[in-house]
């Protein structure tokens, strides 16, 4: 708007393209920079809760396309994450969306755009998440599958995914068997791999476990991160990180169980992460480790279950690393899942 000369407004509509009603974001303020480029400035509002983007200030420069580009061209700026095999922006294909259905209708005939997402403190907040972990580097992912916040951690997040987990239980055509997803990673991975009924439960592991089971599901299925999914094998159901962690701990715990040795103990209690933890034993070792976590999952977490009732369902278990590749199946997950599914 300041780059078409428009008179500054403190608040925008931002369209959604799913034709839902648009939302009314913000803006601190606007500028135009030159004839051919603009700044505006907003802040994020992560809503209640504990977030590490709160009051993060989000800057894009839009600049007229040179030639005879039309559209978009979204470029990521510093404290914006990128792809490190390939550099390009790690942005969702819903945030394109969002981007596009609000601008280009706003652009004059035959223009061009140039986008800039910047994250000033992007670069430095990325280093206390888990980017780093799925091959992201340089800042935070632009990533979602809504325009308004997604609290995993609240208690509306719960209800609402137990109001998807009753629709599809009562579904005519549902067979007994779910996938339960912990993130957007793991939403990836099950589609990519034909996994289906699937529901993503965030944080709110226990209390969806022990409502699927009371639907009536028969086989469930986590699929999840390891260094999330680790926590059920700790008895942690909650899986938040501001909650509860142990998360080395519960896997050198584990190393013990499986017999290894001290030093490689003292390597997996002392690693910076689960995933660096797996990257310093061998390979057939951290096989060997993997597939106990996995079973320890699908045993905890049967044992959780229990506590609350007297259901049929059995609890499967698949844990996938940096690389987005599945590892390790429990016993339960391998019977079940994917070995009927070949």
């Amino acid at each position: 708007m300041a780059l078409l000369e428009n008179p500054f407004e403190p608040h925008q509509l931002v369209e959604r393209p799913d034709g839902d009603e648009p939302l009314l974001v913000p803006v601190r303020s606007a500028a135009r920079l030159s004839e051919d480029q603009a700044l505006a400035i907003s802040r994020c509002d992560p809503g209640p809760g504990l977030d590490l983007t709160r009051d993060l200030e989000i800057w894009v420069r839009v600049a007229w396309s040179t030639g005879a580009v039309q559209g978009l061209d979204l470029r990521p700026g510093e404290g914006v994450g990128r792809f490190a095999a390939s550099g390009d922006a790690c942005v969702s294909t819903y945030a394109r969306q969002l981007l596009e259905c609000t601008l280009v209708p706003l652009l004059p005939a035959g223009r061009g755009l140039v986008v800039e997402p910047v994250l000033p403190r992007g670069r430095s907040l990325a280093e206390r998440t888990s980017n780093a972990a799925f091959g992201v580097v340089d800042g935070l992912a632009l990533i979602g599958t809504q325009a308004e916040v997604q609290q995993s951690a609240a208690p509306e997040q719960l209800q609402q995914v137990l109001a998807e987990l009753q629709t599809l239980a009562a579904y005519s055509k549902f067979g007994g068997s779910l996938t339960l997803v912990i993130g957007e990673n793991g939403l990836d991975l099950a589609r990519r791999v034909g996994l289906s009924p699937l529901l993503k439960v965030g944080n709110w592991l226990g209390p969806v476990l022990v409502a699927a089971a009371e639907a009536g599901v028969k086989d469930l299925l986590l699929l999840g991160y390891h260094g999330k999914l680790i926590k059920p094998a700790g008895g942690i159901f909650h899986t938040h990180h501001h909650l509860a962690d142990g998360r080395l701990e519960v896997l050198t715990a584990l190393g013990l169980d499986a017999g290894l040795s001290l030093e490689e103990l003292r390597q997996l209690r002392s690693a910076p992460s689960v995933e660096d933890a797996f990257q310093r034993l061998t390979p057939t070792t951290a096989m060997d480790l993997g597939r106990l976590l996995a079973a320890t999952v699908e045993r905890r977490s049967q044992a959780y279950i229990a506590r609350y009732g007297d259901w049929p369902m059995r609890v499967a278990a698949a844990l996938f690393d940096r690389s987005r590749e599945l590892h390790w199946h429990g016993p339960v997950a391998e019977k079940h899942f994917f070995t009927l599914k070949d």
